[in-house]
């Protein structure tokens, strides 16, 4: 009997475990096919309206359409509208007779600082129409603000918070925690700025990442603190000075140092913004969100029949098709070929954000860059990153376009593989003994360390790939080897140090690099086509359904820590040589 009610209950917890999964997957499908529904079309925008705009997520290249993507996607049938849909919606909204202004809804924008140039150099043109900008928030960072300064009246909660202090970053290192488990990592690097096995092999910077990282955080804070003294009336001895000695430490602060023009609740700020529409007090604000004011076909609709495609390539570059998230050689490089083969293409604006991956992959690409090349123009224009392998497959376009604040360069490879022997033994009593038929099979394995025979092998592998990437940059830029090894050696630059080096041709944005490319191919009639075509979110949904059902799931349980769980998932796929970013450079 007791084993009849163990087996009894047992089913009917699995049946009920069952249900819920059903009930809840379902109850996804639903909610995405609520939000797809709701997001389809543009909303039609009533006279005298408010374009409402918030970026308190991290900003993609293009719009994400996967409705299973917490990150991207709401129950509400809203969407986060990716940097080229916010841009090209800013520019629209300048001429549009129905917007009468917009309201900057700031807080914390964690996105990077090239993406959030891209932006608030929108909002620059878009007040040269004499429409206003508000501003509003209640904890403004740092990158809220320097969003925010650029409008025309900031205001700010009166309990509210401004983090108004200077750049910090921080890198994380496990060779302690390593150490304790007893597991060697057997490091093979070329560039001694190639900084990004350190986390694995010491405990803090090397003086020449330190150097390099200096380098970097003290240009980007020049420029912040420049445009935020510019835009606000003051000098930047008195920007600098209020960051360096934390003088903001309440709202009261704020308004007393000529950040922000007032201190109000939100009904006070519609009140306003009411005032400047020209709407009664009992009556709605007329207003219409971001995402609601997009027409995504808009720009593909347009002007003539040659086309200029967009390739938009964003994430860690990796072996075969990869995902929707990261570029994945086959599928980049099928990209390429259609566009290659498609005969009203007349030119190629590649768009780059990535801190690279696979030195293959990377390789893979730039091959069919190269033959594309030949039939048309090539401009490369940046992101928030385009380094390492994202720099490896930028560097033979004919134009470079960079952001000021975009990170590039890192020209070096590495390759790295765990020695864990001492942890199976040590710590959990495993053993390892095995066959084989040649002196090398084994090479690689986790069981044992390399042999230093094995490892002059390897750093011979890796040194032949370094080559081969400092022979490609000499190439397309026209230089030595030996002046790429110069400014080599896997050290990353911002934007505006990449141009003094001539690893950059243009400080620009996506705009600026569509119209170089429609002047070198002679074109005053165009439309834009975006590669790679995007799936339709319901085909995303059934191709992926578990594997997407898994990723919401933990984004919504991890939040903010998801990307540190996706960078350790990343870990697994570090297979042979890697072109990738010397370190996670995060600016706080």
């Amino acid at each position: 009997m007791r084993q009849f009610f163990k087996f009894f209950f047992a089913s009917f917890l699995g049946t009920m475990f069952g249900l819920f999964m059903v009930f809840f997957f379902g109850f996804l499908i639903i909610a995405a096919i609520a939000a797809v529904s709701g997001s389809k079309g543009k909303k039609e925008v009533k006279p005298n309206s408010v374009l409402h705009i918030s970026l308190d997520y991290d900003i993609t290249e293009r719009t994400n359409k996967n409705p299973f993507d917490p990150m991207n996607f709401s129950f509400e049938g809203q969407s986060n509208p990716g940097l080229f849909d916010i841009v090209k919606s800013i520019q629209y909204a300048k001429t549009d007779d129905k917007i009468k202004g917009i309201y900057l809804d700031v807080s914390m924008v964690p996105s990077g600082f090239a993406t959030v140039d891209a932006v608030r150099n929108a909002l620059v043109d878009f007040k040269t129409s004499g429409k206003f900008i508000v501003s509003y928030g209640e904890m403004i960072s740092q990158k809220g603000y320097y969003l925010a300064s650029v409008a025309d009246e900031v205001y700010m909660n009166p309990v509210g918070y401004m983090d108004l202090t200077g750049f910090r970053t921080e890198l994380m290192f496990f060779k302690g925690a390593l150490e304790k488990l007893e597991v060697e990592p057997q490091i093979i690097y070329c560039g001694k700025y190639k900084s990004a096995t350190e986390p694995f092999r010491l405990d803090k910077m090397s003086d020449e990442n330190r150097e390099q990282i200096s380098y970097i955080i003290n240009d980007i804070y020049a420029r912040f603190i420049k445009n935020i003294s510019e835009s606000r009336k003051l000098t930047e001895a008195e920007v600098d000075s209020i960051a360096d000695n934390m003088l903001v430490r309440d709202a009261e602060d704020a308004v007393k140092y000529k950040l922000v023009d007032g201190l109000l609740f939100y009904d006070q700020v519609i009140a306003k913004l009411k005032e400047k529409t020209g709407t009664e007090e009992k009556d709605k604000l007329p207003h219409v969100s971001l995402d609601k004011y997009i027409d995504e076909e808009a720009e593909e609709k347009k002007h003539g029949k040659d086309r200029i495609a967009v390739l938009f390539a964003e994430g860690s570059i990796v072996d075969g098709k990869g995902e929707e998230d990261n570029i994945g050689s086959e599928r980049f490089a099928k990209a390429i070929r259609e566009i290659r083969e498609d005969e009203k293409v007349k030119a190629l604006v590649f768009r780059i954000n990535s801190g690279g991956g696979s030195a293959l992959a990377s390789d893979v690409i730039l091959r069919e860059i190269e033959l594309t090349k030949a039939k048309m123009p090539i401009i490369v224009s940046m992101g928030d990153v385009a380094a390492s392998g994202g720099y490896y497959i930028a560097c033979k376009a004919d134009t470079i376009v960079a952001e000021p604040n975009t990170i590039t360069g890192s020209i070096g490879v590495f390759g790295m593989l765990l020695n864990m022997q001492n942890f199976f033994n040590n710590k959990l009593g495993i053993t390892f003994d095995g066959v084989k038929t040649g002196k090398y099979s084994d090479i690689g394995t986790i069981s044992r360390p390399l042999t230093a025979e094995e490892r002059m092998i390897i750093q011979a592998g890796v040194d032949s790939i370094y080559l081969d990437f400092k022979e490609h940059v000499a190439k397309g830029r026209g230089v030595t080897v030996e002046f790429v090894d110069s400014i080599g050696q896997g050290r990353v630059w911002t934007g505006v140090q990449a141009k003094e080096r001539g690893l950059v041709d243009v400080l620009g944005n996506l705009d600026d690099a569509v119209k170089i490319a429609a002047e070198k191919a002679g074109l005053t009639d165009y439309s834009l086509k975006s590669y790679p075509k995007q799936k339709d979110p319901f085909e995303m949904l059934l191709e992926n359904f578990g594997a997407e059902a898994e990723t919401f799931v933990l984004k919504r349980k991890l939040g903010e820590q998801y990307p540190v769980w996706k960078k350790l998932e990343e870990m697994k796929t570090l297979n042979g040589v890697q072109a990738r970013m010397p370190f996670e450079l995060e600016i706080y």
